[in-house]
């Protein structure tokens, strides 16, 4: 009993000790949440973009290690070319030498011929005899034999020019056919060479084309950080100047994100299935997104109501500022939830979807640029 006597008196004792009601949590006013909202977003999109630009300057490294081969395999097949055309110059020039020696030999081998021939005759002319009828002509019996001699030298030197024209005929056919094969073969080869220069020459610009794609999307990548980080600035300064009591700044000016270095991140507008496409059908500047009746119809970027009400061709229409020329529309709207001139939070309602040109419930959607529309699938969150 004693011990439980202690225990209620230090139960007693420290809820005395303890205020009545502890003090409510100070409640932070809704500029400074919108502002800490904003940059939250804001420093998850830089580092997004640093990610990007990591891997952009990843890709092209490795871009230009395959470039870099990719020139030394050209160089290796011009110079692969280049001997071939020189092999195919050497060998033609072989091959009309051959052909100019083959004709003089048949020229030669025709002379000789006729010489033979013309022998022949004379020969033919002695009658059966002809060398025995041409021997016993010879007045002085001492020449008959230098006669023999001379008749049988001429025998021979005729047969002789005759086989020697023919063996060199032949070897001068045979280089002249091995020439001609050489000839297509080093044809096929220039035309295989060539076939895989202009490989390697559309590849290299492939690559080049890519690189310099690279370049430019790291350009704007670098431009898009510069924005976001002007902006995210702007609302540490407003930040600061809400927590050190200042009067807040008025919802049209207070500090905003800018909308292109979210390219790519931005929400869609509503959950459905694109039904009109961008430059096509009735309305190509913008698209069709097919969803629920009555869904809310969301803002994708915060930004100022420019224009909220019913315009023509478009039903019920919302149109939301970004600043730097920088629009979003949303149409065929069943109701408007908010007004012109109010600042809107992504993600907040501007109004419920009607119904489309088509009959079925959707909503009409543009995004505009710098002025200019462009597709905005290529802008939201791919899914």
């Amino acid at each position: 009993m004693a011990n439980l006597s202690f225990n209620g008196l230090l139960v007693a004792a420290l809820a005395a000790a303890l205020p009545a009601q502890l003090p409510p949590l100070p409640v932070k006013p809704p500029e400074q949440v919108r502002a800490e909202a904003q940059a939250r977003r804001a420093n998850e999109r830089l580092q997004a973009l640093q990610r990007e630009a990591d891997r952009l300057a990843s890709e092209e490294k490795s871009l230009l290690g395959e470039l870099r081969k990719l020139e030394i395999e050209r160089q290796l097949k011009t110079e692969e070319l280049n001997r071939i055309n020189a092999d195919a110059a050497k060998v033609g020039a072989d091959l009309v030498a051959t052909t100019n020696r083959m004709t003089l030999l048949l020229q030669a081998e025709l002379a000789s011929r006729r010489r033979v021939q013309s022998r022949l005759a004379e020969m033919y002319k002695l009658g059966e005899a002809r060398y025995v009828r041409l021997l016993l002509s010879t007045s002085d019996l001492r020449r008959v034999g230098e006669a023999t001699r001379t008749v049988s030298a001429l025998s021979k030197i005729d047969r002789d020019q005759i086989e020697e024209h023919q063996k060199r005929l032949a070897e001068l056919g045979s280089t002249r056919v091995t020439l001609e094969e050489r000839a297509k073969t080093l044809e096929s080869l220039r035309a295989q060479a060539q076939t895989a220069r202009a490989a390697l020459d559309r590849a290299t610009k492939a690559r080049a084309e890519l690189v310099d794609d690279i370049d430019r999307q790291r350009d704007l990548n670098a431009q898009l950080t510069g924005e976001l980080q002007a902006a995210e600035q702007r609302l540490q300064t407003e930040l600061r100047a809400l927590k050190a009591g200042a009067p807040g700044s008025s919802p049209a000016d207070a500090a905003a994100l800018p909308l292109k270095p979210f390219r790519g991140d931005l929400d869609w507008p509503v959950a459905g299935t694109v039904r009109g496409r961008f430059g096509r059908g009735g309305r190509p500047k913008g698209i069709e997104i097919g969803t629920a009746d009555a869904a809310a119809a969301l803002a994708i970027h915060e930004g100022v109501v420019a224009f909220a009400g019913a315009f023509s061709g478009f039903g019920n229409l919302v149109i939301v500022d970004h600043g730097a020329q920088t629009f979003s529309l949303y149409g065929d709207l069943l109701d408007i939830a908010v007004a012109r001139g109010a600042r809107v939070e992504r993600g907040q309602p501007l109004g419920s979807v009607g119904a489309l040109p088509t009959g079925s419930a959707g909503l009409y959607f543009e995004l505009r640029v710098d002025g200019e529309a462009v597709d905005p699938l290529q802008w939201f969150k791919k899914r």
